[in-house]
């Protein structure tokens, strides 16, 4: 989800296409004199569609984000996606992460046209660019970091993580001149997962579900968002999350120093080299074949560069790096 930077108009009336039950839903989650007077898409999604809502009152003007799942396969897993993201919403807002306040849920479209979540908009943008990218990698180390260290109860805690693939999903991509690459690869996540200290994860943790606000020195992590993976499982399978998603946006090195940042901010990865190659190929070979999956979001907010042809060749180039490193 992108906010702030980057959205695009929609107008005052959510009403249209199918849209006047959550509007009123909406409507009734607002104080009796508020009304909404704008509203504007977010882009850079891709499992829910994201809205501004700028709401005005004598108290002045706020402005909440409406998350909507309307493609069917979404929509059919939506109860328990937006039950865990209201839950981890109510959890975070005792903690230093800077995460939306919950306003409402309606996970099973009780009240709405869609399963849609209601939150507070949070400051700042996505930063998809090259440049300063390496600085924004050591915040995003840090602030992964924090939230693998909240303290969460027994009974707080979220579902164990699932894999995003497995050997028989993975594809790789067609025009490849390195099918043996792949099918190393493909042959280490065919063992058992390796034996892990659990702890809190965001799960979805890259940074196209992280704001910032402020530029030089100032520059810092305004917000997190996207909390409907949520899980609990090993630090290393959020740190190839984010490794993934860095080489595809910057490059293999990019995504190849992140494990070193999160070691430097004070992380504890896997210290087992074969134990932390497993999580890195699980999260890589769950892009294949070309990253179009992420690819799309991040071009409607101005990557246009990343090509399936460069996605594809960065992800080769990344699962090459890291046999030459972790194997």
């Amino acid at each position: 989800m992108v906010a702030g930077e980057g959205a695009g108009h929609v107008g005052a009336d959510l009403g249209d296409r199918g849209w006047g039950a959550t509007r009123a839903w909406v409507e009734k989650e607002l104080s009796e004199a508020e009304r909404i007077e704008d509203v504007a898409r977010l882009r850079g999604g891709w499992t829910s569609e994201m809205r501004r809502l700028d709401v005005c009152g004598p108290d002045g003007r706020r402005s909440l984000v409406l998350r909507s799942f309307v493609k069917p396969f979404y929509a059919r897993h939506a109860e328990s996606l937006l039950a865990r993201e209201a839950a981890v919403l109510r959890l975070l807002g005792g903690t230093d992460v800077p995460a939306a306040t919950l306003v409402a849920a309606d996970p099973t479209a009780q009240h709405c046209d869609h399963p849609s979540l209601l939150m507070t908009l949070l400051p700042g943008a996505v930063r998809l660019g090259d440049e300063g990218a390496d600085r924004r990698a050591e915040l995003l180390a840090r602030q992964l970091l924090r939230i693998h260290r909240l303290p969460v109860t027994a009974e707080a805690r979220p579902r164990a993580y699932q894999a995003w693939t497995s050997p028989e999903r993975v594809r790789p991509p067609e025009t490849t001149d390195r099918p043996e690459l792949w099918q190393r690869a493909v042959d280490v996540i065919r063992r058992e997962p390796p034996a892990y200290r659990a702890c809190f994860l965001h799960r979805d943790f890259h940074p196209g579900n992280v704001l910032f606000a402020g530029d030089g020195d100032g520059l810092r992590i305004s917000g997190v968002v996207d909390w409907v993976e949520t899980s609990w499982g090993p630090a290393d399978l959020d740190v190839a999350h984010c490794s993934t998603a860095l080489a595809l946006l910057h490059g293999v090195s990019a995504g190849m120093d992140f494990a070193e940042r999160y070691v430097a901010a004070g992380g504890t990865p896997a210290e087992d080299r074969a134990a932390h190659l497993y999580w890195r190929l699980l999260d890589a070979l769950a892009f294949a074949p070309d990253a179009e999956k992420v690819a799309v979001p991040w071009r409607e907010v101005g990557r246009a560069d990343l090509t399936p042809t460069r996605l594809t060749r960065r992800l080769e180039g990344y699962l090459q790096a890291l046999f030459a490193r972790y194997a």
